[in-house]
């Protein structure tokens, strides 16, 4: 029997930073300060040697282990149980309202529980620098153990001995413990008392954050957590949203297909924005459309396909010497996709900023909804929409005419008009009609009439599942025998026996793909729906669903034994389930809770 491999992780974060611990040992295996794209504190997901530690375990070589989320939290709880005795390490990212803004430092707070007997345990904690290259010297004080050379001021502060850290010696748990691990200003305030104060107003955050959902009553337990799951991965100082919190996770083991995902894909605009705009969390699609914003401002002439968090350009791609993810080599950071060709963006972007223009809910400032912004994307399809470009799944040695680029063109000249129409600009209207058409002029370039099927792109006979969202966008007219027709010739190519989805099954850069891209089954589970076949939409999707970890969370790549494989977690696999959700609750007409 085949075991299908999953990420044994629970992530925590507070809009400042992720970590990932492990449910086995409750160690830290990828930590990053002072930001998602900073070289990690805590390394080992990469390499067991080099990567540190910071761990917390039972002694004893028989115990078991299991984790799981407080309800509607980012809080995470790894319990452990040995023959002496049973313990819980309560991991929190501290955020909560204070002062007028939120509280959200760089801090990670972990509390040891006694549940039950007289457990002996070990703590080690053992921080790295630039990857792994540099081991920092332990300066020791009164109660915590400053690590130099490796940050700005890294800090351990604990009412566990500090020799007892230091020389990882075992000790009975006969009582609660604290431990702040910090980055710049150290906790000076009373441990115990203010680890308990930050657990307990971050509760109080999460619980009230899910409150104000608005959400379907279908899937509600995994729409929530695929929601907590994309807030964390928002970098609240900029507005910026990842597309994961780590690097060079494979897509399949040995393949070689390792990037860097801790960076804000311009692409992923549209699907994060218009979840956020789903649960009714204007907060985050404001502070987003302002990262985008800035964006558009500082570009005079091509928007690029990804950016920092901070909207830096220069995303250098290069290797370095770890060890990867069980032995999976390249290890990456930066991601040379800054560089491509992909005019898709500027539709995405018009898109995404619809209803920033149209929906009156919003509290966006009307001097800032200006008609420039929109001119300039509109410009930029006018002078890209006959030119080749990289396409969605960022192709390196493979420029077409893709489908889906022009795809985007159509809707975002669509969006347009739409802004047009808000504006009361006929010039806007015009010319956003024109692009239009040309759009779908080219995207019909794409129709292949002997297989009924729009392809990947003009003059290829590939299938791509990018182009189920020719129906889901509503290109094709959900009831138009088209639309089935076209459905059905991607089920026959690219469907799995288990409902997954290939991206494509032509060789690429690399060879061919070996795993589904998992947003793609999303995807399938959309256009089920759209074409009515709504029964058979809310059974795949209930299968996805079984694709997760422990935890509810997924990853970007599946295999055909539902493995999971890439950067973990991945922002679209939460953001294709939430929009895959509601578009099975509206077709079920189903109420939502808000």
């Amino acid at each position: 029997m085949h075991i299908p491999h999953k990420y044994n992780l629970g992530v925590i974060g507070n809009c400042s930073y992720i970590a990932y611990i492990d449910r086995s040992d409750a160690n830290v295996k990828w930590l990053s300060f002072p930001r998602f794209d900073s070289s990690c504190i805590f390394g080992s997901l990469l390499d067991e040697e080099k990567g540190g530690e910071f761990s917390i375990t039972p002694v004893s070589e028989n115990y078991s282990s299991k984790q799981y989320y407080i309800e509607n939290t980012n809080i995470l709880c790894t319990e452990f149980e040995s023959l002496e005795g049973s313990f819980r390490v309560i991991d929190v990212a501290p955020r909560f309202f204070q002062y007028d803004r939120y509280y959200k430092p760089l801090l990670l707070a972990r509390k040891i529980e006694v549940i039950q007997g007289r457990p002996v345990i070990k703590v080690i904690c053992l921080p790295i620098g630039e990857y792994g290259t540099l081991t920092p010297e332990a300066l020791i004080g009164s109660n915590h153990i400053r690590y130099m050379h490796i940050g700005n001021q890294v800090r351990l502060t604990t009412n566990i001995p500090i020799n007892t850290i230091l020389d990882q010696s075992a000790f009975v748990l006969t009582e609660n413990k604290h431990l702040a691990f910090s980055y710049g200003i150290p906790l000076e305030a009373q441990l115990e008392f203010t680890i308990d104060n930050f657990i307990e107003r971050t509760k109080k955050y999460w619980l009230d954050w899910v409150k104000t959902m608005s959400i379907p009553y279908f899937s509600q337990r995994e729409i929530i957590r695929s929601a907590l799951v994309l807030k964390i991965h928002q970098y609240e100082d900029t507005g910026g949203i990842i597309a994961s919190g780590t690097t060079s996770l494979p897509e399949i083991d040995k393949a070689g297909r390792n990037w860097d995902y801790r960076y804000c894909w311009i692409r992923d605009a549209y699907y994060s924005l218009n979840a956020l705009n789903n649960i009714g969390h204007f907060e985050e699609l404001e502070k987003y459309f302002q990262y985008i914003e800035n964006i558009v401002v500082s570009e005079k002439h091509r928007i690029q396909p990804l950016y920092s968090i901070t909207g830096e350009k220069i995303l250098t791609e290069r290797e370095i010497p770890l060890s990867g993810y069980l032995g999976n080599r390249p290890v990456r950071i930066g991601n040379q996709a800054y560089t491509h060709i992909q005019n898709d963006v500027y539709g995405q972007l018009l898109v995404s900023l619809l209803p920033i223009y149209i929906d009156k809910r919003l509290n966006i400032k009307s001097n800032r909804k200006t008609k420039e912004m929109i001119y300039f994307l509109l410009d930029r399809i006018e002078m890209t929409i006959d030119e080749k470009d990289a396409g969605i799944w960022e192709f390196r040695d493979r420029s077409n005419y893709y489908c889906y680029t022009q795809l985007f063109h159509w809707a975002g000249s669509k969006a347009a008009y739409r802004i047009g129409e808000s504006f009361s600009d006929d010039n806007m209207k015009v010319k956003a009609s024109l692009l239009q058409e040309r759009a779908s002029a080219r995207i019909e370039k794409c129709y292949n009439p002997n297989i009924k099927a729009y392809t990947q792109a003009e003059g290829v006979d590939e299938l791509d599942a990018s182009c189920l969202q020719l129906i889901s966008m509503n290109y094709l007219s959900y009831n138009s025998q088209r639309a089935k027709d076209h459905l059905a010739a991607l089920e026959k190519e690219l469907k799995t026996d288990h409902g997954l989805f290939y991206r494509y099954k032509h060789e690429d850069d690399f060879g061919k793909p070996q795993t589904t891209f998992l947003i793609c089954a999303f995807w399938y589970v959309e256009a089920l729906a759209c074409v009515g076949r709504v029964d058979e939409a809310v059974k795949n999707y209930e299968k996805l669903l079984m694709l997760s970890n422990h935890l509810g969370i997924f990853s970007e790549d599946v295999d055909l034994y539902g493995g999971q494989w890439g950067n973990f977690p991945q922002t679209y696999s939460h953001v294709g389930l939430m929009n895959a959700a509601f578009r099975i609750s509206r077709k079920l007409d189903l109420p939502i809770f808000s």
